[in-house]
């Protein structure tokens, strides 16, 4: 019974007093993506594997996804779409809790958009392409087209209003501008020279805004590509844009975990302010009303901010609005275990939610054993025993070269001591000790 009132309370607004400062927990990575549907329904996507639609402080899972979801958008009122390191597309009937996988590409795909009416989805993927795939998606894998013509990864994308003509963004350093029903390129509106990441279009108003991989934040003719604004702070690199339903406000998150808000009709900064004290701002959406600023990043939560509570640098009485603790305070094996170990795995019995399997119990574990997580054959069937040369070896030679064909990221730990104060705090913190 619960299931199903959760599963028709998604298609209703929210409470309309979503106007105060509120956080939505439950996943069990960092938030990549943020999308808010036409009724204030808000869907998350995560390096879980998962995608949460929200109702109030409730989520739903949808899970299909093999790795990290980097995108997710409402294709229509009762569909949601999703993408990520699995290379798959997938939409979700949201009353229906059915999903299906509608395209794939040959990289991660980090983008999606929807063609105004719905009928039209196109994705942005490392592999250099981008899909462009019918919806509902009754062709199964079979794209409407295929775009080629970017030299590297394709960051991000958007369609024009009347979905005649797609901007991308690119690794390359360039926005392009494609023809929709004749599948080619158009132009090169912008060749910037750095990595593009961020796109956000207003033609109303004639402006795209982008950013990019050296900290550029700026405003260009959406026809000539002729700078009109630069916003650039010395902050990088920029990893997320949203505009306001109003198309008042333009919110920029960056690396450094620093949110800054533009006031599009006098061009100025409205607010600029740090939201995380530990990396960077990967999702940015602005609620329906657009009173509220939603963002997400390496915590597992997604926070969101009144805009009219927020002062010039940020919100009023505070310096800093962080919900993080500060690295400062941690001892080095800790902060090791921060970057290195947290997105993934959990120090607590259990791995639900988790990209990676619990480490609670670690030390004399055969790998591979913990049974509520889903291993690659690889790893199963390794014979390894975690102990303190194993898990050494495991990031002075990294996960790639130690266990070949695992499912666990490319990642090294050069500094002997560093691996040390690593093995010397999850020894502790898996034992169920108290860390300080």
């Amino acid at each position: 019974m619960w299931r199903a009132f959760v599963l028709i309370a998604a298609l209703l607004p929210l409470p309309a007093a979503a106007q105060a400062f509120f956080t939505l927990k439950g996943h069990g990575g960092p938030i990549m993506d943020i999308a808010v549907s036409p009724t204030g329904q808000i869907a998350t996507a995560s390096f879980d594997n998962a995608v949460g639609l929200w109702t109030g402080n409730a989520p739903h899972w949808f899970e299909g996804h093999r790795a990290a979801v980097n995108t997710v958008l409402f294709a229509s009122p009762a569909t949601l779409a999703s993408a990520g390191d699995d290379f798959q597309i997938r939409t979700w009937d949201i009353a229906g809790d059915r999903g299906q996988t509608i395209g794939a590409h040959k990289g991660k795909i980090v983008d999606l958009a929807a063609a105004p009416g719905g009928d039209l989805l196109a994705s942005a993927s490392w592999d250099g392409s981008i899909g462009l795939w019918p919806l509902p998606g009754e062709n199964g894998t079979a794209p409407h087209a295929m775009l080629h013509g970017h030299d590297q990864g394709v960051n991000n994308v958007a369609f024009s209003p009347d979905g005649g003509t797609l901007y991308s963004a690119s690794v390359d350093g360039t926005i392009r501008l494609w023809d929709v029903e004749q599948a080619r390129q158009q132009q090169i509106l912008v060749n910037h020279g750095f990595g593009i990441n961020e796109i956000v279009l207003n033609p109303t108003a004639g402006w795209l805004a982008y950013g990019a991989v050296d900290g550029v934040t700026r405003i260009v003719d959406h026809v000539t590509g002729a700078e009109l604004h630069d916003f650039t702070l010395d902050r990088r690199p920029i990893l997320a844009m949203a505009l306001s339903p109003d198309r008042r406000f333009l919110a920029v998150g960056d690396g450094e975990g620093y949110i800054m808000v533009i006031d599009t009709d006098r061009w100025r900064i409205a607010h600029d302010f740090r939201a995380t004290l530990r990396g960077p701002v990967w999702a940015l959406a602005f609620s329906r009303d657009g009173a509220n600023i939603h963002a997400g990043g390496l915590d597992e939560a997604m926070y969101s901010w009144p805009l009219g509570e927020l002062g010039a640098h940020g919100p009023m009485g505070t310096n800093e609005h962080s919900y993080l603790r500060d690295p400062a305070e941690m001892s080095n094996g800790e902060r090791q275990f921060l970057r290195k170990c947290s997105i993934c795995h959990s120090l607590t019995p259990g791995s639900a939610r988790r990209a990676g399997p619990s480490l609670y119990g670690l030390f004399g574990r055969p790998a591979g054993t913990v049974p509520d997580y889903a291993y690659s054959p690889r790893l199963s069937t390794s014979g390894i025993v975690w102990t303190a040369d194993s898990i050494n070896a495991l990031f002075d030679l990294g996960p790639d070269h130690y266990i070949p064909g695992s499912k666990m990221p490319m990642q090294r730990i050069t500094d002997p001591g560093d691996r040390a104060d690593l093995i010397a705090f999850i020894r502790r913190a898996t034992a169920g000790e108290t860390i300080e």
